[in-house]
């Protein structure tokens, strides 16, 4: 069924049960997400897109036949808080943790629910990371309960740098410009390390305070001083916000590759010194346009805007989801999340962008990447400018994948 269809009938659609699966628990899902403080912009857009695909699955029968009840923690955008709520959702019964702001807390999560499950064996929890990439997660710190529906940063830099080369922008002269914790100290390695096999040099690399600079007119300053062609930043949220507003202020006369410039408002800070940077993720709205269409209006009728930024991949990972959830069997108990994990690395789901899967080596996604400029020629429009997102490079799932990490020493239930 394409989205389009699926759009339209899914409110109609109800799946039949068996009367044995009847009296089953409720499948609890609990949100894990930054609801309040400075980081909240991103936090309550996750909630927007897990509320929008929790809907539809549960317009679709939910799970054994009973809908699907998300629960909502504020883990106030840190890990100490992150660690609380995660306590809370399980003494709530939920059976599956969702979470994606910020690498840092998706590190606290994982290695909570590692932790919870070792401790009780047979009533194991499922943590779906929708957007923490820093590569550990998928490394060292990989293991059976946490699955990864986004990218990772080897897979956002290696395809950005790759699609700017191949649009001949990227220039002789990269700035590093990062947060400094896992993530960003991995879009730092990752830009550096395809530097020989790209032909540039890394002039200059800073890392940053995370979430704490209120003005990056100094970050900028360097940045003209070096000399630079092009900024490589992995920051998101108020660090990127405040790095295009400063940008625009001094006129800085360099383009930006980023994995989050979708994130809304980063256009509106930027204004027209916007135009010609570069993003790659695995959404654009202009990529096999009938079926993006009709999943950006529907999602607009029920939110009240148009998905972007970490909204779509949200949304395509919950799709997984769900795809997986029907290949389980509901117990009395509710939800065994050993089988889960099994549907999930059997399950495939067709996205607006093309088919997703995810790989059962170290339960990293694979998805399409798109590699896209900001332009005025956009359909769609960003912060309300004249400026959107133009696909330069659509990049296949098979060809965005990069190697399972040595350090994933993944243990499978016997």
């Amino acid at each position: 069924m394409t989205f389009r269809n699926f759009a339209r009938s899914t409110a109609a659609m109800m799946l039949v049960f068996s009367a044995a699966s009847a009296g089953a628990e409720p499948l609890k899902i609990a949100l894990v997400e930054t609801l309040s403080g400075p980081q909240a912009s991103t936090g309550l857009l996750y909630r927007d897109a897990v509320k929008y695909q929790i809907g539809k699955i549960n317009e679709s029968g939910g799970f054994g036949g009973e809908p699907i009840e998300l629960l909502e923690f504020d883990n106030q955008g840190g890990p100490v808080g992150a660690a609380d709520r995660v306590r809370a959702a399980i003494s709530e019964g939920a059976d599956v943790i969702l979470q994606g702001s910020s690498s840092a807390v998706a590190g606290q999560v994982t290695e909570d629910v590692r932790k919870y499950n070792l401790r009780n064996a047979g009533n194991e929890v499922l943590y779906i990371n929708l957007g923490g990439e820093a590569m550990e997660l998928t490394g060292a710190k990989c293991h059976y309960y946490h699955f990864r529906t986004s990218p990772n940063a080897a897979i956002r830099v290696n395809t950005l740098l790759d699609g700017m080369k191949e649009a001949g922008v990227l220039g002789d002269n990269v700035y590093a410009m990062n947060q400094n914790y896992s993530w960003g100290v991995d879009v730092q390695d990752n830009t550096v390390g395809a530097a020989e096999r790209l032909g540039f040099t890394v002039v200059e690399q800073t890392l940053h305070d995370v979430n704490k600079i209120q003005d990056f007119s100094p970050y900028v300053q360097r940045v003209q001083a070096a000399g630079a062609d092009t900024v490589i930043t992995g920051n998101w949220s108020n660090d990127l916000l405040l790095l295009m507003k400063a940008s625009s202020g001094a006129g800085l006369d360099v383009r930006f590759g980023t994995a989050f410039l979708d994130q809304p408002g980063n256009i509106g800070n930027a204004g027209a010194v916007a135009e010609g940077h570069f993003l790659s993720a695995p959404f654009n709205a202009e990529v096999n346009p009938e079926e993006t269409s009709a999943f950006m209006e529907d999602y607009k009728t029920v939110t009240g805007h148009y998905p972007s930024y970490v909204e779509p991949t949200t949304v395509f990972g919950l799709m997984l989801l769900g795809e997986a959830l029907k290949i389980v069997e509901p117990t009395e108990d509710g939800l065994k999340a050993a089988e889960l994990a099994v549907a999930l690395e059997n399950a495939t789901a067709e996205t607006p962008m093309g088919p997703i899967s995810m790989r059962a080596d170290d339960h990293q996604i694979i998805q399409p990447m798109i590699v896209q400029k900001v332009s005025t020629e956009a359909k769609y429009k960003a912060d309300d400018t004249e400026f959107g997102f133009v696909p330069i490079k659509v990049i296949s799932a098979v060809d965005a994948e990069q190697p399972v990490q040595d350090s994933c020493k993944m243990k499978r239930p016997s």
